[in-house]
């Protein structure tokens, strides 16, 4: 069965299923394990998780993709024990590893990492491939976590956007809460989880393959234990059902960001009808379990929404607002929202409020610290090459996340040098009697049109600066996720309907 006819298959069905769900905001999927257990299903599933560098990471049960490759008849043979083991019922998940991941910029703090097995990545993959094109239909436009076609950036870049002055003058929001929730993926209720999922799923097969899942242990030190509330971070199906759970906080504030299947301008058209009434306004942008809500209001209202949020996360999650956390900030003074410290300031030409997006000290800093272990860490003895082959990931990754950031270009040329010298010195360790032209003329590349930077060999370091900065394109609310091509394309003349009718109302 060769890839193509898999992926077709996958993709044909995916988009069946977003199409019936979108459709039909009621519907309840029946017959969907069989879905679930076809070979071609199977085969994708393995196909992804196969290109995966997580595959070479063991559960519980110590297989990796290697080890399942040289079995007798390799990945075709382990794919039908499992669709086996599906079918007649036989199947069960294992515990989950559980590994403590430092969390970056807090030292001495780790976030718990649940690591399952090959097989029961395999099945979850395969429940992902089914289950979320059905879910998607129904998930807000302002949730930005762990979505075909969304990232963080496109979550900046619309709250940044609610911050800028339009033609009809300033931006209205004045207030920004920024929402923590206490041990969230540890905190989801099984049961509030499945009711959730039943909404959309009845297939008996496929609900009690999910509780199951969510009931799986967590093996601890050796110990295996079962936590009656939470999803395991590491497992593939856990954003996805993180993102049903907290879908409740999104229609909390559908009012004013936007629901499922309606036009952007329904909401921007009841956020000026509130404005004008003199009622508080809300919009919230999530990124999984991070969120910001702008407030077009008082401060006094943002502190009585705060309250009333704890209380809807308590009574319908049965979660807890982290009272300490969640702190309401002027925009002016700004705030921390997914790496980066989103401020309101006067634009330099106009004078005007915009919203601009700065790199905060503490990430300048943790991306020092960061380096200069890495670089003690090598011992002399090993080649530059070794050296710029460690850092230039981090280098790259680095600029690629937070080139959008204002006066970028700034600070990327103090790292740059800050860099060279820490590179530089780490040579001189490993050549003590070196001097530094000694240095230069054998460590330097020197390319006409380009700056010189440590090299060995084909090796040479990145600069933080390369390919310049920019500021992230504005897009559509109205994301493409693959499956809803043919539904914006029917739709885009009722848009422009909708906007003509909009055109007296200004944008907030």
């Amino acid at each position: 069965m060769s890839d193509e006819v898999n992926i077709s298959f996958v993709l044909d069905m995916q988009r069946k299923l977003y199409r019936w769900s979108n459709e039909d905001p009621d519907k309840v999927f029946v017959d969907l394990f069989n879905l679930v257990c076809d070979r071609r299903t199977l085969h994708e599933a393995w196909r992804r998780l196969a290109r995966n560098s997580g595959s070479r990471t063991p559960g519980t049960d110590g297989m990796t993709r290697l080890t399942v490759e040289q079995r007798p008849g390799g990945a075709a043979a382990f794919l039908e024990e499992i669709r086996e083991a599906l079918r007649n019922g036989t199947y069960c998940p294992e515990p989950v590893r559980q590994r403590l991941i430092p969390k970056p910029g807090k030292p001495g703090q780790f976030r718990p990492l649940g690591i399952p097995t090959l097989i029961d990545r395999l099945v979850q993959m395969a429940l992902k491939l089914i289950l979320e094109p059905i879910f998607e239909a129904d998930f807000y436009p302002t949730s930005y976590g762990f979505r075909k076609g969304r990232s963080t950036h496109d979550a900046l870049e619309r709250i940044q956007r609610f911050l800028h002055s339009t033609k009809r003058g300033p931006s209205v929001y004045h207030y920004a809460i920024e929402g923590d929730i206490k041990g969230c993926f540890d905190a989801i209720d099984h049961h509030v989880m499945m009711e959730g999922v039943r909404k959309r799923i009845s297939d008996r097969k496929v609900l009690r393959l999910i509780l199951a899942f969510l009931k799986a242990g967590v093996m601890i030190e050796g110990t295996v234990r079962h936590p009656v509330t939470g999803s395991p971070q590491g497992g593939i199906i856990s954003p996805m059902l993180s993102n049903i759970y907290l879908t409740a906080i999104d229609e909390r504030y559908g009012r004013w960001s936007m629901r499922p299947r309606e036009p952007s301008i329904n909401a921007a058209a009841r956020r000026v009808r509130d404005h004008k009434k003199g009622r508080p306004v809300f919009y919230m942008v999530r990124y999984a379990d991070d969120f910001v809500v702008l407030v077009d209001g008082t401060r006094k209202q943002a502190e009585s929404e705060k309250l009333a949020l704890a209380e809807f996360l308590k009574t319908e999650l049965r979660m807890e607002l982290s009272m300490e956390k969640t702190r309401i900030t002027d925009v002016r003074e700004g705030f921390d929202f997914l790496g980066y410290r989103v401020v309101q300031t006067k634009a330099l030409r106009t004078g005007r409020p915009v919203g601009n997006l700065f790199i905060p000290k503490g990430k300048l800093n943790d991306l020092r610290h960061k380096i200069k272990v890495m670089v003690k860490g090598i011992p002399t003895g090993c080649s530059l090459a070794q050296v710029i082959s460690n850092l230039n990931p981090v280098i790259m990754g680095w600029r690629n996340y937070y080139r959008y950031a204002t006066w970028a270009h700034r600070e990327f040329s103090h790292l740059d040098r800050w860099i060279w010298q820490r590179v530089g010195r780490w040579l001189k360790m490993k050549h003590g009697k070196a001097t530094w032209p000694m240095l230069r003329r054998r460590y330097y590349l020197s390319a006409p049109g380009k700056r010189r930077q440590w090299a060995d060999g084909s090796k040479r370091l990145r600069f933080l600066g390369e390919g310049g900065t920019m500021r992230y394109p504005h897009q559509s609310i109205e994301k493409e996720n693959g499956w809803n091509a043919v539904r914006r394309f029917r739709q885009r003349e009722s848009v422009r309907e909708y906007w003509n009718a909009f055109q007296r109302l200004r944008h907030v």
